[in-house]
């Protein structure tokens, strides 16, 4: 059986009843297996987090405590051993999220062209945008839909887990840069949700016209001003989104900096070693990445939630124009 259908899929589409109402609904539904083996190495990947920091550390600590070469040899051989497995597991995480993802596209696609029906010149340019554009987006979320989120979870829990344990001043100095991140970040990501649905809905109504209006001049001076709408929607989206990177990378340095800052004190105080000071440091590096990864799901997940709602509803309609032009025929067969 092709992936993401079961017994019956294909007349169930056919009679727009295929398409469930959320795109988590649909990922669940399809590729629930799938999912279950890329949570699996999620977990392995970030049970993983934590081990190069304290490595880090140990490492630091024989040097500026004057320790043995052979104590150094060996925590960097172990350093070694850790990253390589750590990245041969993302690896195979990041090959089967890009299956997963091209075989949900493939699927998509599929059930579009499965419909069989007479358009109007305006329905073949909706389909088109469907089974071109718009199954991709959707089809790419999926392979990151579960994964994803629990992967760069469970680091930034790792991650913030050790760092408590070993100082948890320092710890709560640098993680309290995060916190403001969680006001601006849903209000801009809103934003650039409204202005990315627009923009949907602005390609698909040229999609419909480019054909069913080839040759009228008023046509072609409203998909002008169309492509005009089309542009400013995605500059005001570059704009929100980098400014959104901006301010959330302003808040990671004032961390670092306040680590270092407060961290060199303790050390000069002689309250903890200068190990400890790196590995705190390095920690929020390393929760820098994640939590920005996950601002990037939540706002794929966002703007894809839009995207499969209007490819579901559009699936739908031709379904049902298919259902319609197959009993309007019904009559002309018997005859």
């Amino acid at each position: 059986m092709p992936f993401g259908r079961r017994p019956g899929h294909e007349a169930e589409f056919r009679e727009g009843r295929a398409m469930p109402r959320t795109v988590m609904g649909y990922v669940l539904r399809y590729t629930a297996m799938h999912q279950a083996g890329l949570a699996l190495l999620s977990v392995s990947v970030f049970l993983l987090a934590a081990v190069p920091l304290e490595l880090q550390r140990r490492i630091v600590n024989e040097l500026t405590n004057k320790g043995t070469a052979a104590a150094v040899f060996w925590l960097a051989a172990v350093y070694a051993c850790v990253a390589l497995v750590e990245q041969m597991l993302k690896t195979a995480l990041n090959i089967y999220r890009g299956w997963v993802a091209e075989s949900t596209v493939r699927s998509l696609r599929s059930d579009v062209l499965d419909v069989d029906v007479n358009h109007t010149q305006a329905e073949v340019g909706v389909e088109i945008a469907m089974i071109l554009e718009e199954a991709e987006p959707i089809g790419g979320f999926t392979g990151i839909s579960v994964s994803e989120p629990l992967l760069q979870t469970g680091i930034l829990a790792s991650v913030i887990g050790y760092m408590f344990y070993l100082q948890p001043y320092l710890a709560l100095l640098g993680v309290a840069f995060f916190l403001p991140q969680m006001v601006f970040v849903p209000m801009l990501q809103m934003a650039i949700n409204r202005r990315a649905q627009a923009r949907i809905l602005v390609k698909r109504a040229i999609s419909g016209e480019l054909v069913d209006d080839a040759h009228d001049g008023d046509a072609a001076d409203s998909k002008k001003i169309a492509i005009g709408r089309i542009f400013n929607l995605n500059m005001g989206i570059y704009k929100l989104k980098y400014s959104m990177n901006l301010l959330m990378n302003l808040m990671y340095y004032l961390g670092v900096a306040t680590a270092l800052c407060v961290g060199g004190w303790f050390v000069l105080e002689g309250r903890i070693e200068i190990g400890t000071v790196v590995a705190i440091v390095g920690g929020l590096g390393k929760l820098n990445d994640p939590w920005g990864d996950l601002v990037n799901w939540a706002r794929e997940f966002s703007v894809v939630s839009v995207k499969y709602r209007l490819f579901a509803e559009a699936a739908i309609w031709l379904a049902k124009a298919n259902s319609r032009m197959n009993e309007h025929d019904l009559p002309a067969v018997r005859a």
